[in-house]
């Protein structure tokens, strides 16, 4: 592997591997909970906790608690990788380097992604302080 690619043997729920998203999905499915499930039991709409999964929003801290706590991990785990949480799987990856590397690629464009849409929102926030001032 390259210094570029990841190896996510070792760093399989890392930052630098896994969205805050995947953990919680893998962690729900380790709990054997259905998304359903997962959402009355926090109480949130199923569609809140997709958004959580893929990583199209974030809990609020006092969910991340009760998540956590549900699904038997750490919320440093659920929130880093780090600390008591889910193991990484025994079995070597089944994807070559090229998908590995594809996959490492499209990752990084997702938090530059979600990176660029807060921007987007605290420009937008300060747009509207700046228009209720002019007024």
């Amino acid at each position: 592997m390259t210094d570029d690619l990841v190896d996510t043997q070792h760093d399989w729920y890392s930052n630098d591997t896994a969205t805050f998203g995947d953990r919680l999905a893998d962690a729900r499915q380790a709990a054997r909970l259905s998304q359903n499930e997962l959402a009355h039991r926090i109480g949130v709409r199923i569609g809140t906790l997709e958004k959580w999964e893929n990583d199209m929003s974030e809990p609020r801290a006092n969910q991340l608690q009760t998540i956590s706590g549900l699904l038997n991990v750490s919320l440093r785990w659920l929130m880093t990788g780090e600390g008591d949480g889910l193991a990484a799987p025994s079995e070597p990856s089944p994807l070559s380097d090229d998908m590995t590397q594809l996959l490492n690629e499209m990752r990084q464009l997702q938090r530059a992604m979600v990176q660029q849409a807060d921007t987007l929102g605290r420009l937008q926030k300060r747009l509207r302080r700046l228009q209720e001032t002019a007024q």
